[in-house]
Parts: C-alpha cells; structure tokens; sequence
C-alpha cells in the first residue's frame, strides 16, 4: 500500500515530489522547508517546519511520537543550538535519530533550515475473545 500525501506546492506535479509518502506503516517526510516564515531566525523557521511536518504526519495517520529519524541542514553553522533545541521542545522524550549538517545554501536563499523526517506507526495484533493487545 503506498499513499502519496501532498503538501499542496504548485511544484509537487512539476518536479515529481510529495510533502510525504506512506508505504505500508513507514512514512517518509520530504526535506520540509519554512514555508511563509521566510523572514523569521532559526527557531521560528524550525517551528514553521515542524507546524508543516505535523500535518503532514497527521495525514499518514502518524504524530511526533513515531518518528525515529530527523535530518536537519542548516545553511549558518551558528543556528545548530537554535534549531536544536526546537527540535529537542518536540523530540526531547522520543529521541528519535537525528543528523544535523550544514550545507552551502538551500532552494530559497532566505530559509536557513529544511528538515527531513521518517516515521514508523505501530502495528497492533488484537488477541480474539480478549482486550489484549500486542504491538508488532
């Protein structure tokens, strides 16, 4: 099964690209941009991202809670602490596995992070004639 989740960008039929893709019970979020947050520091363009992400992942029938990888690039090696503890306001108990890089620039010169992330939902087997649920 696989579900292409879009992000409503002019570009996604133009370029071949969704904002995620769910294949079976893995989601794999789009490097995500600050859309509309162009002007805002570090921490605000993280915060705008992870509003995007969220909805996107809500879309695949998934939240925060299961995702266990981010990709981070930052364009100014200064904005890791700032990107950093956004990222740690949402992931601080999950923990996912993270890579933070810095790259010479991104699509548009004005966002200074673009995060990618992976997830993957629960699957439960419900035992018959019981209220037991197993998690495979």
């Amino acid at each position: 099964m696989r579900k292409n989740i879009t992000g409503g960008s002019p570009f996604e039929p133009i370029i071949g690209f969704s904002r995620a893709v769910l294949v079976e019970n893995k989601v794999y979020l789009a490097g995500t941009g600050p859309v509309g947050a162009d002007n805002e520091d570090a921490a605000g363009q993280t915060r705008r991202i992870f509003a995007i992400a969220e909805k996107a992942l809500a879309e695949a029938g998934a939240s925060f809670k299961d995702v266990v990888r981010t990709r981070m690039y930052l364009t100014h090696v200064e904005d890791w602490e700032a990107v950093g503890r956004v990222h740690g306001e949402f992931f601080g108990q999950i923990r996912p596995a993270a890579t933070m890089v810095v790259v010479a620039t991104l699509l548009n010169p004005a966002w200074r992070v673009e995060i990618e992330m992976d997830a993957v939902i629960p699957i439960f087997l419900n035992i018959p004639d019981s209220d037991t649920k197993i998690e495979l």
